[in-house]
Protein backbone atom coordinates (compact mmCIF):
# COMPACT_ATOMS: atom_id res chain seq x y z
CA UNK A 1 0.00 0.00 0.00
CA UNK A 2 1.43 3.60 -0.08
CA UNK A 3 -0.13 6.97 0.39
CA UNK A 4 0.30 10.16 -1.39
CA UNK A 5 2.77 12.70 1.22
CA UNK A 6 2.72 16.31 0.98
CA UNK A 7 5.73 18.23 3.43
CA UNK A 8 9.03 20.04 2.75
CA UNK A 9 9.85 19.24 -0.99
CA UNK A 10 13.81 18.96 -0.35
CA UNK A 11 13.70 16.93 2.66
CA UNK A 12 12.89 13.03 1.97
CA UNK A 13 14.01 10.25 4.64
CA UNK A 14 13.53 6.55 3.15
CA UNK A 15 13.04 4.13 7.28
CA UNK A 16 13.24 0.55 6.54
CA UNK A 17 11.26 -1.52 9.42
CA UNK A 18 9.69 2.43 9.85
CA UNK A 19 5.91 1.26 10.97
CA UNK A 20 6.68 -0.34 14.18
CA UNK A 21 8.93 -0.16 17.37
CA UNK A 22 12.00 1.55 17.14
CA UNK A 23 11.89 2.21 13.78
CA UNK A 24 8.10 3.71 13.78
CA UNK A 25 9.56 6.24 16.63
CA UNK A 26 12.48 7.29 14.02
CA UNK A 27 9.47 8.07 11.36
CA UNK A 28 7.10 10.08 13.43
CA UNK A 29 11.07 12.11 14.80
CA UNK A 30 11.51 12.73 10.87
CA UNK A 31 8.12 13.40 10.13
CA UNK A 32 8.18 16.15 13.04
CA UNK A 33 11.52 17.55 11.85
CA UNK A 34 9.59 18.28 8.48
CA UNK A 35 10.65 15.28 6.17
CA UNK A 36 8.59 13.67 3.76
CA UNK A 37 9.00 9.94 4.58
CA UNK A 38 9.05 6.55 3.03
CA UNK A 39 8.34 3.68 5.58
CA UNK A 40 9.35 -0.16 4.38
CA UNK A 41 7.46 -2.64 6.24
CA UNK A 42 8.03 -6.67 5.30
CA UNK A 43 4.71 -8.17 6.69
CA UNK A 44 2.51 -6.44 9.16
CA UNK A 45 0.14 -4.39 7.02
CA UNK A 46 -2.00 -3.56 10.17
CA UNK A 47 1.24 -1.85 11.84
CA UNK A 48 1.70 0.04 8.52
CA UNK A 49 -2.58 0.98 8.48
CA UNK A 50 -1.97 2.29 11.90
CA UNK A 51 0.84 4.34 11.28
CA UNK A 52 -0.74 5.74 8.39
CA UNK A 53 -3.60 6.65 10.22
CA UNK A 54 -1.27 8.40 13.12
CA UNK A 55 0.64 10.16 11.10
CA UNK A 56 -1.94 11.75 7.91
CA UNK A 57 0.98 14.03 6.37
CA UNK A 58 4.33 13.45 5.82
CA UNK A 59 4.29 9.66 6.13
CA UNK A 60 3.95 6.75 2.88
CA UNK A 61 4.49 3.42 3.72
CA UNK A 62 5.48 0.37 1.17
CA UNK A 63 5.32 -2.99 1.55
CA UNK A 64 9.53 -4.61 0.60
CA UNK A 65 11.46 -7.23 1.42
CA UNK A 66 15.06 -5.80 1.96
CA UNK A 67 16.74 -9.14 1.72
CA UNK A 68 15.62 -9.45 -1.81
CA UNK A 69 18.22 -7.13 -4.16
CA UNK A 70 15.51 -6.94 -7.08
CA UNK A 71 12.82 -5.81 -4.75
CA UNK A 72 15.21 -3.10 -2.97
CA UNK A 73 16.22 -1.97 -6.68
CA UNK A 74 12.13 -1.85 -7.38
CA UNK A 75 11.76 0.15 -3.89
CA UNK A 76 14.55 2.39 -5.10
CA UNK A 77 13.04 3.39 -8.70
CA UNK A 78 9.87 3.58 -7.06
CA UNK A 79 10.77 6.15 -4.70
CA UNK A 80 12.97 8.38 -7.34
CA UNK A 81 9.61 8.45 -9.17
CA UNK A 82 7.23 8.72 -6.44
CA UNK A 83 9.09 11.16 -4.32
CA UNK A 84 12.51 12.13 -5.31
CA UNK A 85 15.68 11.50 -3.97
CA UNK A 86 16.11 10.80 -0.02
CA UNK A 87 18.73 12.84 1.97
CA UNK A 88 18.70 10.20 5.41
CA UNK A 89 18.66 7.08 4.89
CA UNK A 90 17.62 4.70 8.20
CA UNK A 91 18.31 0.81 7.67
CA UNK A 92 16.75 -0.27 10.39
CA UNK A 93 14.84 -3.62 9.49
CA UNK A 94 15.92 -6.64 10.77
CA UNK A 95 14.92 -10.02 11.74
CA UNK A 96 15.62 -12.22 14.98
CA UNK A 97 15.78 -16.49 14.48
CA UNK A 98 17.38 -17.69 17.79
CA UNK A 99 18.84 -21.23 17.98
CA UNK A 100 21.61 -23.30 19.18
CA UNK A 101 24.90 -22.81 17.00
CA UNK A 102 24.14 -26.13 16.03
CA UNK A 103 20.24 -26.15 15.61
CA UNK A 104 20.44 -23.59 13.01
CA UNK A 105 19.52 -24.40 9.80
CA UNK A 106 20.42 -23.13 6.30
CA UNK A 107 17.59 -20.83 5.68
CA UNK A 108 17.79 -19.50 9.25
CA UNK A 109 21.70 -18.35 8.49
CA UNK A 110 20.56 -16.66 5.33
CA UNK A 111 17.60 -14.80 6.19
CA UNK A 112 18.92 -13.17 9.11
CA UNK A 113 22.39 -12.40 7.38
CA UNK A 114 20.20 -11.49 4.47
CA UNK A 115 17.98 -9.02 6.17
CA UNK A 116 20.33 -7.62 8.74
CA UNK A 117 23.53 -7.59 6.70
CA UNK A 118 23.02 -7.73 3.35
CA UNK A 119 19.99 -5.25 3.71
CA UNK A 120 21.47 -2.24 4.62
CA UNK A 121 24.15 -3.45 1.55
CA UNK A 122 21.74 -3.65 -1.12
CA UNK A 123 19.59 0.11 -0.17
CA UNK A 124 23.08 2.01 0.54
CA UNK A 125 23.62 0.51 -3.23
CA UNK A 126 20.66 1.80 -4.20
CA UNK A 127 19.96 4.95 -2.68
CA UNK A 128 23.56 6.23 -2.37
CA UNK A 129 24.25 7.28 -6.25
CA UNK A 130 21.18 9.00 -6.78
CA UNK A 131 21.84 10.89 -2.90
CA UNK A 132 25.59 11.79 -4.15
CA UNK A 133 24.49 12.91 -7.26
CA UNK A 134 22.21 15.65 -5.52
CA UNK A 135 24.56 16.89 -2.92
CA UNK A 136 24.87 14.05 -0.12
CA UNK A 137 22.88 13.37 3.08
CA UNK A 138 23.02 10.76 5.53
CA UNK A 139 23.10 7.08 6.44
CA UNK A 140 22.43 5.52 9.72
CA UNK A 141 22.43 1.54 10.31
CA UNK A 142 21.08 0.46 13.45
CA UNK A 143 22.88 -2.37 15.33
CA UNK A 144 22.66 -4.11 18.06
CA UNK A 145 24.99 -4.58 21.08
CA UNK A 146 25.36 -7.93 20.08
CA UNK A 147 27.66 -6.87 17.64
CA UNK A 148 30.40 -6.55 20.06
CA UNK A 149 29.38 -8.50 22.99
CA UNK A 150 27.84 -12.51 21.84
CA UNK A 151 24.84 -14.27 23.34
CA UNK A 152 23.85 -17.48 23.86
CA UNK A 153 21.20 -18.71 20.71
CA UNK A 154 22.12 -16.32 18.36
CA UNK A 155 25.37 -16.68 16.25
CA UNK A 156 23.48 -15.51 12.85
CA UNK A 157 22.20 -12.52 14.60
CA UNK A 158 25.12 -11.74 16.02
CA UNK A 159 27.18 -12.17 13.52
CA UNK A 160 25.41 -9.96 11.26
CA UNK A 161 25.40 -7.12 13.82
CA UNK A 162 29.24 -7.64 14.02
CA UNK A 163 29.30 -7.21 9.81
CA UNK A 164 27.14 -4.05 9.91
CA UNK A 165 29.28 -2.44 12.21
CA UNK A 166 32.48 -2.67 9.60
CA UNK A 167 30.21 -2.18 6.81
CA UNK A 168 29.62 1.16 8.45
CA UNK A 169 33.12 1.83 8.51
CA UNK A 170 33.54 0.93 4.84
CA UNK A 171 30.77 2.66 3.62
CA UNK A 172 31.59 5.64 5.30
CA UNK A 173 35.37 5.76 3.76
CA UNK A 174 33.31 5.07 0.00
CA UNK A 175 30.85 7.26 0.70
CA UNK A 176 32.68 10.50 2.08
CA UNK A 177 32.75 13.28 1.75
CA UNK A 178 29.28 12.85 0.74
CA UNK A 179 27.19 10.86 2.48
CA UNK A 180 27.86 10.04 6.06
CA UNK A 181 27.28 6.73 7.58
CA UNK A 182 27.47 5.88 10.97
CA UNK A 183 25.99 3.22 13.02
CA UNK A 184 22.82 3.58 16.03
CA UNK A 185 22.95 1.24 18.39
CA UNK A 186 20.17 0.44 21.23
CA UNK A 187 20.36 -1.12 24.30
CA UNK A 188 17.43 -2.24 26.50
CA UNK A 189 14.95 -0.39 24.61
CA UNK A 190 10.93 -0.24 25.78
CA UNK A 191 9.71 -2.58 22.71
CA UNK A 192 7.16 -5.39 22.59
CA UNK A 193 9.91 -7.77 21.81
CA UNK A 194 12.34 -6.36 24.28
CA UNK A 195 9.61 -6.61 27.24
CA UNK A 196 8.98 -10.19 25.60
CA UNK A 197 12.36 -11.47 25.38
CA UNK A 198 13.80 -10.06 29.41
CA UNK A 199 10.65 -10.51 30.64
CA UNK A 200 10.30 -7.16 32.16
CA UNK A 201 6.73 -7.60 33.46
CA UNK A 202 8.10 -10.22 36.24
CA UNK A 203 9.86 -8.28 39.00
CA UNK A 204 13.19 -10.86 39.61
CA UNK A 205 13.74 -10.24 35.86
CA UNK A 206 13.00 -6.37 35.35
CA UNK A 207 15.48 -6.01 39.21
CA UNK A 208 18.17 -8.28 37.17
CA UNK A 209 18.21 -6.67 34.39
CA UNK A 210 18.32 -3.03 35.87
CA UNK A 211 21.44 -4.03 38.24
CA UNK A 212 23.16 -4.11 35.03
CA UNK A 213 22.42 -0.46 34.00
CA UNK A 214 24.06 2.18 35.49
CA UNK A 215 21.24 4.42 34.99
CA UNK A 216 18.75 2.26 36.19
CA UNK A 217 15.89 2.16 33.87
CA UNK A 218 14.61 0.88 30.59
CA UNK A 219 15.43 3.50 27.32
CA UNK A 220 12.34 4.74 25.47
CA UNK A 221 12.05 4.92 21.10
CA UNK A 222 12.08 8.90 21.86
CA UNK A 223 15.46 8.78 23.32
CA UNK A 224 16.27 6.37 20.45
CA UNK A 225 15.42 9.32 18.02
CA UNK A 226 16.89 11.49 19.79
CA UNK A 227 20.25 9.87 18.89
CA UNK A 228 19.24 9.90 15.19
CA UNK A 229 18.08 13.74 15.32
CA UNK A 230 21.71 13.94 16.34
CA UNK A 231 23.34 12.05 14.21
CA UNK A 232 21.56 12.86 10.64
CA UNK A 233 21.38 16.85 11.62
CA UNK A 234 23.83 19.55 11.04
CA UNK A 235 25.51 19.39 14.67
CA UNK A 236 27.13 15.69 13.70
CA UNK A 237 28.18 16.96 10.27
CA UNK A 238 31.64 15.96 11.74
CA UNK A 239 30.47 12.58 12.39
CA UNK A 240 31.04 9.63 10.17
CA UNK A 241 31.88 5.95 10.51
CA UNK A 242 31.10 5.78 14.61
CA UNK A 243 28.98 3.96 16.62
CA UNK A 244 26.66 5.49 19.14
CA UNK A 245 25.29 3.33 21.46
CA UNK A 246 22.01 4.73 23.57
CA UNK A 247 22.41 2.09 26.52
CA UNK A 248 21.66 3.86 29.67
CA UNK A 249 25.65 2.78 30.16
CA UNK A 250 24.89 -0.86 30.07
CA UNK A 251 27.73 -1.08 27.61
CA UNK A 252 30.52 1.31 27.83
CA UNK A 253 32.70 0.02 24.67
Amino acid sequence: MRQSVSGTPDKLAVVTGGTKGIGLAFSRRLVRLGYRVVATFHSDQESANQAVREMEKGLSVVRSDVSDPDEVARLAELVRAEHGVPRVLVNNAGLNIDRPVLDISDSDWRRVLDTNLSGPFYMTRAFAPPMRESGGGSIVNIGATTAIRPRLNGANYCSSKAGLLHLTKCLAMELAPDIRVNCLIPGMIDTEEMRTRYRVAEPEYLSALLDEIPQRRIGTTDEMADALEFLVGEGAAYVTGQKLIVDGGQFMW
